[in-house]
């Protein structure tokens, strides 16, 4: 069925969501199209700003409305630990247990050969450049159980070793092939604690 130029370029904008496919793309097109002028405005103008007013921070990479970020710049965290994630929803998740108390560095992206995804494609080369000059001793990976997540943590462990600094992985509390941003509380506070040396 043809649907009026509107409406067919708001399935096709919801549609470049991840995970959204047409059938739930048309039903938010048309939801949307439900809500009221004020309703809309809002939802546009949140999405204005939150791609206009954050950026990523210069120093971990994590989103941040100020630069650096209110982690980065926290004197009471320890400067000894970094945990390196995927992407900035995984500080979130970490965050939400109040176990780990260290600094965080934000990759991007993962190694994944079979995607033509090298290391200089995410966020890696800051990550070194920051070990040179700073007080960390253990680098704790905290990439996803898949293929990709055990391929980065096994190219930084091999960068940073000769450097003779601790690189320990979350322990298999996780779920070979599970996001972290899925996981609950217990079962990150079980990775965290349990983390095992690389």
């Amino acid at each position: 069925m043809l649907y009026p130029t509107p409406i067919a370029k708001l399935i096709d904008s919801f549609s470049k969501l991840p995970g959204i496919g047409t059938k739930t793309a048309t039903r938010l097109a048309f939801y949307t199209i439900g809500m009221s002028d004020e309703d809309v405005n809002d939802f546009a103008k949140n999405l204005l700003a939150a791609k206009r007013e954050l950026t990523y921070c210069s120093v971990c990479g994590n989103l941040t409305e100020e630069d650096p970020c209110v982690i980065c710049t926290d004197e009471t965290r320890d400067k000894s630990t970094l945990l390196v994630v995927e992407e900035s929803k995984d500080v979130t998740a970490m965050e939400k247990i109040q176990e780990y108390h260290g600094l965080y560095h934000v990759l991007h992206g993962l190694i994944s050969p079979m995607n033509g995804v090298g290391p200089d494609d995410i966020n890696l080369k800051s990550l070194i450049h920051r070990l040179m000059d700073s007080e960390i001793s253990e680098v704790i990976v905290a990439t996803n159980a898949t293929a990709d997540g055990e391929a980065t943590s096994m190219y930084i462990s091999r960068v940073l070793k000769p450097a003779g600094i601790k690189v320990t992985r979350l322990a298999r509390g996780l779920a070979v092939g599970s996001d972290i941003e899925y996981a609950d509380e217990v079962t990150l506070l079980r990775a965290i604690e349990n983390r095992t040396e690389l």
